[in-house]
This record gives C-alpha cells, structure tokens and sequence, in this order.
C-alpha cells in the first residue's frame, strides 16, 4: 500500500518521521511523570537534558533532579509546588535559574498538571519542563530597553516643565542647578556656560566638586578646552574616560585629581541656528554612551537651549523697558525747603510692557511744591510716549504758577489734542509747607 497522508518532509534517525518526543527533545522540551504516593519521578531523555542531568546516571528521586538549583531557587520552586497542592488547583507553572555545566544561567519554566483522586487527593504530576533562557533574556531585554526608554522620556518630560516655567536666565539656571535639577538631567554634574563678547562665559556650576572650576568662567571663546571646542564646532563631544579626556586637553590637568567623574557629554546649544553657549553633563558612573543616551543628552542641551533663547530675549526687553521707562522719569528728584520728599518707583513688568506711570516733584515759587502722580492707559511704548509729553506739559503749566484746577485743566485739553484715543488718570497736589495747607485734585 501506498501511504498518501501528508508530512512536512522531516525525518527521525531512522528515515521515520520525526515524533511528538523527538520534536521537544530538539527545541529543549522534555516531560516527566512524578509518582507522589512512590515518591519518585521519571524524566525523559530530554528532561533529564534540561535540568543538566546525565540519562544513564539519574535515580529517578526529585531531590537528585534539582539539585543544581541553589537554595533559594529550590525552596521558591518548592513552594509554588507545595501551595498548587494545597490550594487544590489541577495545575502550576514556573520560571526558576539554573546553573549549567559552564558555570552560565539557564532559565527554566515547568508547567504541570496535577491528578488527583475521588476524594480530591493529588497522586501524580505530569508535565514538561523547557529551556526557556532564550525567551526570558529577550523578554527581559526588551523590559530594560522599556524602563530606560521611560526613564528617558521622564526626563525629557520634566526637564521641559521646569524649563518652561523659566521667564529670565537666572530662571534657567535656578531650574538646572536647583533641587532636582541634576536629576531631571540625569547627571552627577553639571556646567553651563554663554558666549559673551568673545568669551564664553560659565554661569552655572553644580555637583559636588566642580567648585575647583571657578577658575575657568571666564575664558576667551577659543580651542585648548573641550566645551569651547564644542561650542565653536557645534558638535557635541562624548567621552567615556573623562580622565583619558584630560590628558588631551592640558588646561584641564590641574583640576584631574579633584574631578571624581568617569564620563561627561560636552553640549553645544544651539537655537534657531545661533549658538548661545555650551552645557557639560558630568557622571560618576561609566557611561557608554549609546545611540539612545546620545540623543537624550542632545535632547536635553536643545530644551535648555530654547529656554535660554525665550530668557535672554526676554532679559534684553526688560533691560530696554527699564531703560525706557527711566528715561521718562524724573532723574533727580529737588530739594525743598522745610520738608523732605522720598520717592519709590517699581514698575509692573511683562516682556516689552513698558508701563504708562509716572510721578514728579515740581518747585513752585513762594516756597510751594507740586506733586504728580499719574498713569496713562496701556502698557507699550506708545503709552510710555505719552506718559513723557503729559509729564512735560503738565510740569510746565505747573511751573506758570496756575492753581491746581488749572494745571489738570490743560493737561486736559493738552492729551485731547495729541492724536492717541488714550486717557490718563492723575493726581496733583499743591503743598505750601510754610502754611502747612495743600490742595489737590
């Protein structure tokens, strides 16, 4: 007879195909048979295998089966064993390590079923027992590549939400080199540094022990150091054996011994195509520096990057509204005959927002003085404008002698006629310190 059922071309040592047995056997599969009432366990060939036993020399006692567990595996193994029978369950499964003969790691999983007779007690365990090392490593290579990928994205995470609450530069620095910040970062230290005038400048330091850098703030913007390198390349420079990295660079000898750190990324930041200076991120640890920590440490340098860009714009707006404003304001205030007059000025602020306020202290003949105190609508530049021509006009109609009625008066009809739809409010005040009377409106 002919035999037509179909088979997937494979063939046993005998030219037969391949079985069920021989099929586990040759992906590290074997299945045993444990007798509890006789207290004895068979094992197949390739179980025997499995648990790093020799075929010929096993006595078929479930003790000599696992003994090259160590004691902790063991009783861990022993006891999922144990609460299976108990519990009543039909089944358990189990991963436990196992020493090989080469001295290396083999995870090994179980899964068994457990028979039990009428009145519920278990008399046997069969199952099948497996290599599974391969499959776990992945598995546990896979979860460390997770844990690193979320601990990467924590980090850029909250990085970027201390960033984002930064407004000025002494913001960004607080926010690296306050609590938390080295560990936002991930790093053991830290260095932060802007170009200035051809000078790279180091406004941060933090990490124990990069005190002895205080040195090096302020050097010219050249090569011999590695961070100016990277600045002035816009590459970064990754090293992981930073006292290795010393010898290259000279300059850095005198400060080897007091630099407990064994890696450090050199980080140029970079923003809207304009280079704002350099951050070195210092570690304790050995550091490889992978594909992935490269790019979280260039990732890290461009959120810092983009925050220092917002602050020192927003540092130079604030310079120019200061600036303004001072100049619309009076530069010294007079001295007056029988009184003392102290004045304090502390402007809102926001950006470019320059404030329409303003005060001032007019001589008045027969020993008078008048006091302004004002504010015209807005926060721009236009209502700063404004703000100096009322104060001008107003001090000039005060300056003619007129009554305070008449000085608001013309400031009045003087703000109609200026080409803006803003209003202003304002408080004068003349005070005769010779009679002690005022009046004001």
């Amino acid at each position: 007879m002919t035999d037509n059922r179909e088979h997937d071309g494979q063939s046993g040592p005998h030219g037969g195909e391949i079985g069920p047995t021989e099929r586990l056997a040759m992906n590290r599969t074997g299945s045993f048979d444990w007798d509890l009432d006789a207290g004895s366990i068979d094992v197949d060939t390739a179980g025997l295998l499995v648990f790093g036993q020799e075929p010929g020399g096993f006595d078929g006692r479930p003790t000599t089966l696992v003994h090259r567990l160590d004691q902790q595996e063991r009783a861990r193994l022993e006891s999922v064993v144990r609460e299976a029978l108990k519990s009543g369950r039909s089944s358990y499964a189990a991963h436990f390590r196992l020493e090989r003969e080469d001295a290396s790691e083999q995870w090994t999983h179980v899964q068994a079923r457990i028979l039990r007779g009428g009145d519920g007690r278990a008399h046997r365990i069969v199952g099948i027992v497996r290599d599974a090392t391969s499959e776990v490593t992945h598995s546990e290579f896979v979860m460390e590549l997770e844990r690193r990928r979320r601990r990467q994205t924590d980090m850029v995470e909250r990085s970027t939400h201390a960033m984002s609450r930064a407004v000025t530069v002494d913001d960004v620095t607080a926010a690296l080199t306050g609590p938390g910040g080295l560990a936002r970062l991930g790093a053991d230290g830290l260095a932060l540094g802007l170009v200035e005038d051809g000078s790279l400048n180091i406004i941060a330091l933090s990490g124990d022990s990069l005190d002895v850098l205080d040195d090096l703030r302020l050097r010219r913007l050249e090569g011999g150091l590695p961070l100016h390198e990277a600045v002035l390349s816009g590459r970064p420079l990754f090293t992981s054996a930073f006292q290795e990295l010393i010898k290259e660079y000279p300059q850095l000898a005198p400060y080897a011994g007091r630099l407990p750190f064994r890696a450090a990324a050199y980080l140029p930041l970079v923003a809207q195509a304009r280079t704002l200076g350099g951050m070195v991120l210092f570690y304790r640890r050995p550091t490889a520096f992978s594909a992935d920590e490269r790019n979280l440490a260039l990732g890290l340098a461009a959120i810092v990057a983009q925050s220092l860009q917002r602050a020192i714009l927003f540092d130079e707006e604030r310079e120019l509204a200061t600036d303004l404003q001072a100049t619309m304001l009076p530069r010294r205030i007079p001295v007056i005959e029988g009184g003392e007059i102290a004045v304090r000025y502390h402007s809102a602020w926001s950006g470019r927002q320059v404030g329409g306020d303003w005060y001032d202290v007019v001589p008045l003949p027969k020993g008078r003085v008048g006091i302004v105190i004002g504010d015209v609508e807005g926060h721009d530049t236009h209502a700063a404008a404004i703000m100096g021509q009322l104060r001008i006009a107003l001090r000039a109609y005060a300056g003619e002698g007129h009554a305070p009625s008449t000085v608001l008066a013309r400031a009045s009809r003087f703000l109609a006629e200026l080409d803006t739809e803003r209003f202003a409010t304002c408080t004068y005040a003349e005070v005769d310190l010779g009679t002690g009377t005022a009046r004001a409106v």
